[in-house]
C-alpha cells in the first residue's frame, strides 16, 4: 500500500516557479524519472527528474553532495544511462530519494543555489528509453475494448469466456520499442481480402494506434517464485504512456491461431518519463467488479486491491495530419479514456504474469492494452472510433480518417486530477507515420 506523506502535500510549492503552474505536468508532487542528455550533444545519457520545465541532473546533484544515506545510493544508481539498477533497489530507496528531492526543491529549501546549478531546461534535452527493456508483454485489460473489437469480428461471441477470469496477454518484442518523438515507416505485410484467392505483400492500409499505459517492473522475482497480490506493487517502479501501434489488415490475416505478430512488432512508442506509484497514491480508490461477473480467483484478489487497486489516470489521444501542420492547425482531440475503467488492475497483471513462476526483471515492460471506456469519446483506437473503417472521422479542416495516413502524428497525453490534490501529468508520447519504403 502506498501511503501519503509530506511529498503529497498539495500546499507545498517549489522554488522552481514553472512547477507551480496549475496546468504543469511536473509539479513538486510528481518527480518522475527519465533518461536524457542535452540535445545533439556528445554527452552521455543519464538519469534525471522532471520538475516544472526543468530536469534535475541526478549525476550533477550527486557530485554536489546533495544526497546522503539511502537517497544517495538511489541517486547514484539513477544517474547512469539506464534506470534498471535504480529500479532493482525497490520502493524504500525510491521513496528515500523522492523525499530528499522534495525537500531540496520546495520553497524555502536551504541549498537552492546548489540545486539550481544541477538543472537542465527541458527545451534543451533529448531523451532515451528510460530503461533497457528485456521483455515486453501486452495485455488486453479493457472489457469495453474487448467487447467493441470482438463485436466487429465475432458478433455472436464478442468476449471470449477466459477474459473475465484472467488478464489475457501475449509476449511482444523489446527490440522495436522506442522513446517518444521517433518517426517510423508504414509497415508492410501479407494482406488477404475475402474476395481474393491468395494474399499479397504490400504496405498496410489500416494502420492504427492503441492508447495504453506502460508498467515498468522494479524489483524482480526469482524464477519459480510467483509474486502474490499483497506484494505485487513492491515489484512495480512506475507508469508511462504507451502507444502500441497496430496494422489491422496485417493482423486480420495472421492472427489465427496464435495472435498478432508482424501487425504489432514494427514499433511501440513510450513516453520518456516514468511516474512512480508514490506520485499516483492520491488518485487511488477502491476496485470493484460487477457482481454479476465472475469474481477473481483468490490468487488474483487481495485486500489492498479491494481498498485501493483502482487508479484514476486519464489518457488523451490527439491527431495532427501533415496538412494540419502545414496550415498551422493545432492537433484535434480524438478521445479521453480512464484507467479506472479497466477490468484488471496493475497488481493483477503483475501477479498473473508471474503466477506460473515466470521471473520478472527490472526494466521489463507490461502494456495494459487499449484503454477504451464506455462512451464513444473514450474509444482509444481508430478501429473502434471508425467501426472498422465503416464510419469515417471528420477532421476540422475537411480531411477524413478511418485509419492513419502518411504524415499523421499521434500525440498521447496522460494526467491525474482530483479535488484537493495537485494535478500529476505524464508528459507526451508522440509518433509520426512515414511512407513505406
Amino acid at each position: 500500500m502506498k501511503s501519503l506523506d509530506e511529498t503529497h502535500d498539495a500546499g507545498q510549492k517549489s522554488w522552481i516557479l514553472s512547477a507551480n503552474v496549475n496546468s504543469c505536468d511536473f509539479p513538486l508532487q510528481n518527480l518522475p524519472f527519465g533518461v536524457f542528455r542535452r540535445h545533439k550533444s556528445q554527452e552521455s545519457f543519464r538519469g534525471g527528474v522532471a520538475i516544472g520545465d526543468e530536469i534535475v541532473d541526478l549525476g550533477a546533484a550527486v557530485d554536489t553532495g546533495l544526497f546522503s544515506g539511502d537517497a544517495r545510493i538511489a541517486a547514484e544508481a539513477a544517474a547512469t544511462s539506464t534506470l534498471n539498477t535504480f529500479m532493482s533497489l525497490g520502493p524504500a530507496y525510491r521513496i528515500a530519494l523522492r523525499q530528499t528531492l522534495s525537500a531540496l526543491l520546495r520553497q524555502g529549501a536551504a541549498r537552492q543555489e546548489d540545486m539550481r546549478a544541477c538543472l537542465v531546461p527541458q527545451t534543451e534535452a533529448e531523451y532515451a528509453l528510460p530503461a533497457t527493456i528485456g521483455d515486453f508483454s501486452d495485455f488486453y485489460s479493457s472489457l469495453h475494448h474487448a467487447t467493441n473489437v470482438g463485436a466487429l469480428f465475432r458478433p455472436d461471441n464478442p468476449v471470449l469466456p477466459n477474459f473475465k477470469w484472467l488478464p489475457v496477454g501475449y509476449h511482444g518484442r523489446s527490440s522495436s520499442i522506442f522513446v517518444s518523438g521517433k518517426t517510423f515507416r508504414r509497415p508492410s505485410g501479407q494482406l488477404k481480402s475475402p474476395d481474393t484467392p491468395a494474399p499479397e505483400y504490400r504496405p498496410s492500409r489500416r494502420l492504427d494506434y492503441e492508447a495504453e499505459l506502460g508498467i515498468f517492473v522494479g524489483r524482480g522475482n526469482a524464477t519459480g517464485q510467483p509474486v502474490d497480490m499483497d506484494s505485487a506493487e513492491e515489484h512495480v517502479f512506475g507508469v508511462s504512456i504507451l502507444n502500441d501501434w497496430s496494422a489491422r489488415d496485417i493482423q486480420a490475416w495472421e492472427y489465427q491461431p496464435l495472435g498478432p505478430f508482424l501487425a504489432k512488432s514494427f514499433t511501440t512508442t513510450v513516453s520518456p518519463w516514468i511516474v512512480t506509484l508514490e506520485a499516483l497514491a492520491p488518485f487511488r480508490s477502491p476496485w470493484t467488479r460487477d457482481p454479476t461477473d465472475p469474481q477473481p480467483l483468490p490468487h488474483l484478489l487481495g485486500s489492498d486491491t479491494r481498498e485501493r487497486g483502482a487508479i484514476d489516470i486519464h489518457v488523451e489521444v490527439l491527431l495532427q495530419t501533415a496538412r494540419m501542420r502545414s496550415d498551422d492547425i493545432a492537433p484535434i482531440k480524438l478521445s479521453v479514456s480512464r484507467f479506472i475503467d479497466s477490468y484488471w488492475t496493475i497488481s493483477q497483471l503483475i501477479t498473473h504474469q508471474s503466477s506460473n513462476g515466470c521471473n520478472l526483471c527490472p526494466g521489463d515492460l507490461l502494456g495494459t492494452g487499449t484503454l477504451s471506456g464506455p462512451e464513444r469519446d473514450s474509444l482509444a483506437c481508430l478501429l473502434e472510433l471508425s467501426r472498422g473503417g465503416q464510419t469515417p472521422i471528420a477532421l476540422p479542416n475537411g480531411e477524413i480518417r478511418t485509419f492513419l495516413e502518411d504524415g499523421d502524428t499521434v500525440i498521447m497525453r496522460a494526467y491525474c486530477e482530483r479535488d484537493g490534490q495537485v494535478r500529476i501529468g505524464f508528459g507526451q508520447c508522440v509518433g509520426t507515420v512515414l511512407p513505406a519504403d
